[in-house]
C-alpha cells in the first residue's frame, strides 16, 4: 500500500531512506533544518568499512578514552560540563564497553556493513546515480610496535571471519604510492573496504530523487509534533505543517532532542569530527587511518581529505582550531613532504556524528507510536551504513520481511547486557 512518508533529516541516512521508499512507490517528503550542504554527511571520510568490526563501545576505547578525554588536543575529548544527558549516556557507554558486547557485536557489524557495500555497488551498477566507488581497501598505518600489536588483534579477528587482510612493510606501502612516502613502520591493508566522495554522491542522489518526485523542505526546523492515541499526525515547523502516514526520524545527532518532543528518551551524544581538504595533487592514492593519532586520510575526486578526532562537546558546530591543527600536524608527520597551509586549516569544517552508547545504530519502530520509525545513532559508520539503513526502513514501512535482522538495532534495547 502506498504511503505518505515524512523523513526528518537530510543527511546520508535520510536521503537513503527516501531513495528506497520512493523505489517502493511511496510518496516521500524530506524535512531538514539546514540546506543539505553541511554536516557529517558532507565532511566525512567517505569510507565503506566492512573492516570496522569492533564497536566504539569497547574496553580498548574505554581504556584510552579515560587517558585522553580531558586533553583538548587528544583524538578523543569530552568537554567537562554537568549535563544529565551526557552523564546518562556515559554510564551506559561504560556499561557497554565490555568484551561480551564486543564479541556479540563483531558479526553483527560485519554483516550490516558488507550488505551496505553490496547495495552501494548495486546503486553504482544501476547507473541511476552517477558516482564512483574506489575499491582500494583501507590502510591502517602505524609508527609504533604498540599500535601494531593492537591492530594485529583486530586483523586476526578479521582473518578468522575470512576477510582479506595483508600486513605490509613501510617499503611495500611506499611502493603502492610512489609519489609520496609514509613515515611509518608498516600497515595492515583491509582489502574489503572502499571509498567514495560524499559531496558527489549526495548531490547526485538528491538530483535523482527530486526528479522521482521527492518533496524537500529545507531550512525547516521541526518545532513540534501533532499526535494523539499513539499516532503522529503531522510535524510543525515555523513555515509549515506537514502531514503524513509514517514518520522517520533520521536527524543524526539532533535526533535525541527531536524525540524529546514526543516524550521519547533516546541516548545519543554528538561526536564532533573535523576535516581539512587539500585541493591539489598530494600523491596520496590509498585511503589510510593513521593509527596513533586516529586521523583518516582519503584521496577523493580532485582533492585529498584529512579528518578525524572525536569531540563530545554538545550540539554545536564551533571549530576548535587546536584540534584542527592536531590533524594537520599528524598528517604532515606521517607523509613525507606534505604541507598543509594555514589557509587549509582556516577553511576546515566539522560535522556531528550521532553516538549511541553501545556503538550500534537505532533502526526500527518505537512502541510509543504506531507510525514512527527511527534511523539514527550510527556513530562513525553513518556513511558506510546509509544504503542498508534506507533499505531496512523501506522494508519496515512497506510491511516486508527485513533483509537482515534488526533485533540488535532495537531503539528500546537495554545497554550493558
Amino acid at each position: 500500500m502506498k504511503k505518505k512518508v515524512v523523513i526528518v533529516g537530510g543527511g546520508i541516512i535520510g536521503f537513503s531512506c527516501a531513495y528506497y521508499l520512493i523505489e517502493e512507490g511511496h510518496e516521500v517528503i524530506l524535512v531538514d533544518k539546514n540546506s543539505f550542504d553541511s554536516g557529517a554527511s558532507i565532511v566525512n571520510a567517505g569510507y565503506i568499512i566492512p573492516s570496522h568490526i569492533i564497536p566504539l563501545a569497547s574496553p580498548e576505547v574505554l581504556r584510552k578514552g579515560i587517558k585522553w578525554m580531558l586533553n583538548s588536543n587528544s583524538p578523543f575529548y569530552i568537554k567537562p560540563r554537568f549535563n544529565k544527558d551526557l552523564i546518562n549516556w556515559g554510564i551506559n557507554f561504560i556499561k557497554s564497553s565490555n568484551f561480551r558486547h564486543v564479541n556479540r557485536s563483531i558479526s553483527i557489524i560485519k554483516k550490516i556493513n558488507e550488505f551496505s557495500k553490496e547495495l552501494y555497488l548495486e546503486l553504482r551498477d544501476s547507473k541511476k546515480i552517477d558516482f564512483k566507488i574506489y575499491e582500494k581497501g583501507l590502510l591502517m598505518a602505524f609508527k609504533t610496535s604498540e599500535a601494531e600489536k593492537e591492530e594485529f588483534k583486530t586483523a586476526k579477528i578479521a582473518r578468522e571471519l575470512e576477510m582479506n587482510v595483508q600486513e605490509l612493510s613501510q617499503n611495500e606501502v611506499n611502493s603502492m604510492q610512489p609519489k609520496i612516502k609514509m613515515n611509518i613502520k608498516g600497515a595492515f591493508w583491509y582489502k574489503s573496504d572502499a571509498h567514495l566522495t560524499p559531496e558527489t554522491f549526495m548531490n547526485n542522489l538528491k538530483s535523482y530523487l527530486l526528479k522521482k518526485g521527492l518533496k524537500v523542505y529545507k531550512e525547516n526546523l521541526v518545532e513540534s509534533f501533532n499526535y494523539n492515541s499513539g499516532i503522529i499526525n503531522s510535524i510543525r515547523t515555523k513555515k509549515n505543517e506537514i502531514f503524513g502516514d509514517e514518520f522517520v526520524i533520521a536527524a543524526g545527532a539532533w535526533s535525541e532532542n527531536l524525540l524529546k518532543k514526543l516524550r521519547i528518551k533516546l541516548l545519543i551524544q554528538a561526536g564532533k569530527g573535523y576535516r581539512i581538504n587539500l585541493l591539489k595533487n598530494t600523491g596520496i592514492s590509498y585511503p589510510a587511518i593513521l593509527l596513533e593519532d586516529k586521523v583518516a586520510v582519503t584521496p577523493m575526486d580532485g582533492f585529498t581529505r584529512f579528518g578525524g578526532t572525536m569531540e563530545i562537546s554538545g550540539l554545536n558546530t564551533k571549530i576548535n582550531f587546536k584540534r584542527v591543527n592536531s590533524i594537520a600536524k599528524s598528517s604532515e608527520e606521517y607523509y613525507e613532504g606534505l604541507k598543509i597551509s594555514s589557509q587549509n586549516i582556516n577553511d576546515a569544517q566539522c560535522g556531528l556524528r550521532p553516538l549511541s552508547p553501545d556503538g550500534l545504530p537505532f533502526i526500527g519502530r518505537h512502541s510509543s507510536y504506531n507510525n514512527l520509525v527511527l534511523a539514527t545513532g550510527h556513530s562513525m559508520m553513518g556513511w558506510s551504513l546509509g544504503p542498508v539503513t534506507g533499505k531496512l526502513v523501506s522494508e519496515i514501512i512497506s510491511g516486508k520481511k527485513e533483509s537482515i535482522s534488526i533485533d540488535p538495532f532495537n531503539p528500546e534495547r537495554k545497554f550493558g547486557y
